[in-house]
């Protein structure tokens, strides 16, 4: 994948002119097009689970022969320049200020260590919960599970009965928590780099969040607190016996406060002015927020002693992972945006009408239950694409006219990332850290009986209070 990234971009290069080169009739579009997204949504969703060793060694192999199966194809029906020219918008304003986020993140998140155990009381449990949902919206879903999964599960690791435990973590931490600010959850972010503002986020999700919380460590600790009185089983032995907590890493805590500050900036600082790189327009607080974003990622690397990334298990498998898929879903969405956006004329009509009334105004809670359920059994963070550009693609008439309507594609591809392991990067993350810890963690579908038992009220409840 990084190789013919590498040939697009220098191909680019013989190319000028290419600031119109991205445009691309929409109505003019079949279906078709949209195979190629389809099929790396598809294969990220079931080659972990018919063929996890393929995939496991060969996921940037099967994401660039999609890619490469609708760029061939595509390049030889409209021309090199429409095709390079839809390369470089996707890279260089969507795909490579999503990825220095997140690489940002990962990377400085993953410099800091709580070692040591505490005793997993249902009182506990429900502490950590919280300080995980408080996290996720600082560091992202991704950054918070890694540091919070570990000492819960230490916490718990006498008792028998702790599947649970794991499960609303996946539900808390690695979905809900993230939807009060465009660090927490990647499809957030996308939203704030097409014009949502920072502000706008966390004002209009901070209830959704809240309640969601709320409901679900009630009904957590009910639960553990009935499953922890029956606990006459204890292990004989605790395998990690009770200590006080030790923060390692705390300088990496300056350094998050720095990705946030560089994040508003983008948001707040506008010059007006930008520069062309191979035909795209790149602002400068765009390319100031990356750099610094870069920069920080880079002083914690230096800054952090080995032996406390060691203690986290670190390595660059998880990002790069992130980074050769999302490269081909980037490039590969193009041609499902533009047919969105040609609405009525386009091949999608009948999506459009669906989450459409009569008079031609959005349906909310259409909009909250198609993003949301999509976004559990595919990706998130494309889905949330999709669904922003179907209910108008413009961030200002969506914020200003539309504001229920982006509150619901936001609820729904944050909140719902947790109906399935494959809904949200962190929640297999978490699966598979959990299995190593000799936790027995419920199958694909028995994870869904958990997520459609507890979540599916809350989502009906959420239709109602919201929508």
């Amino acid at each position: 994948m990084k190789r013919s990234l590498a040939l697009a971009l220098l191909a680019l290069a013989l190319f000028p002119g290419l600031g119109h080169a991205s445009e691309i009739d929409g109505a003019s579009l079949g279906l078709t097009w949209g195979i190629p997204f389809v099929g790396i949504l598809l294969s990220i969703a079931l080659f972990p689970l018919l063929a996890s060793n393929i995939w496991h060694h060969h996921f940037g192999k099967i994401t660039a022969l999609w890619t490469l199966g609708f760029l061939v194809p595509f390049a030889l029906s409209f021309g090199n320049e429409t095709t390079l020219g839809i390369i470089a918008h996707a890279l260089l304003t969507e795909y490579l200020p999503f990825i220095i986020l997140l690489l940002s993140l990962y990377t400085i998140s993953g410099g800091i260590l709580v070692w040591g155990n505490l005793h997993g009381s249902p009182r506990m449990n429900v502490s950590l919960l919280a300080i995980g949902v408080a996290l996720a919206s600082i560091m992202g879903t991704t950054g918070a599970a890694m540091l919070m999964i570990r000492p819960l599960l230490r916490a718990n690791d006498n008792r028998k009965h702790r599947v649970h435990v794991v499960v609303f973590f996946i539900f808390l931490v690695a979905n809900i928590g993230g939807g009060l600010t465009p660090l927490g959850d990647p499809p957030l972010f996308l939203g704030f780099l097409k014009g949502v503002s920072f502000m706008w986020t966390v004002q209009h999700m901070l209830l959704p969040v809240l309640f969601s919380t709320l409901v679900l460590l009630a009904v957590f600790y009910v639960l553990d607190a009935w499953l922890y009185s029956r606990e006459d089983e204890l292990l004989p032995r605790d395998p990690s016996p009770d200590s006080g907590l030790q923060l390692y890493g705390k300088f990496n805590f300056l350094l998050l406060g720095g990705v946030i500050g560089a994040v508003l900036l983008s948001g707040i600082w506008h010059p007006d002015r930008s520069f062309e790189v191979l035909g795209v327009h790149v602002e400068w607080q765009n390319l100031a927020r990356d750099l610094i974003l870069l920069a920080l990622a880079a002083l914690s690397l230096v800054a952090t002693p080995k032996q406390v990334r060691a203690g986290n298990d670190f390595n660059w498998g998880p990002i790069l992972e992130v980074a050769k898929l999302f490269a081909g879903i980037f490039l590969t969405i193009a041609p499902v945006i533009a047919i969105l956006r040609a609405g009525a004329q386009g091949e999608m009509a009948s999506l459009v009408a669906s989450v459409t009334d009569a008079s031609g105004g959005p349906v909310n809670s259409m909009y909250f239950w198609m993003a949301g359920m999509l976004s559990g059994f595919l990706d998130n963070a494309p889905t949330y694409l999709v669904f922003f550009n179907l209910a108008s693609g413009d961030a200002q008439t969506l914020m200003n006219s539309l504001p229920n309507t982006l509150l619901a594609v936001s609820m729904g591809s944050v909140f719902m990332g947790a109906l399935s392991y494959i809904g949200n990067a962190p929640n297999f993350m978490v699966k598979a850290i959990a299995d190593q810890r000799g936790v027995p963690m419920p199958s694909f579908f028995g994870y869904m009986a958990w997520s459609m038992a507890i979540l599916i009220p809350l989502f009906v409840l959420h239709t109602f209070v919201f929508f």
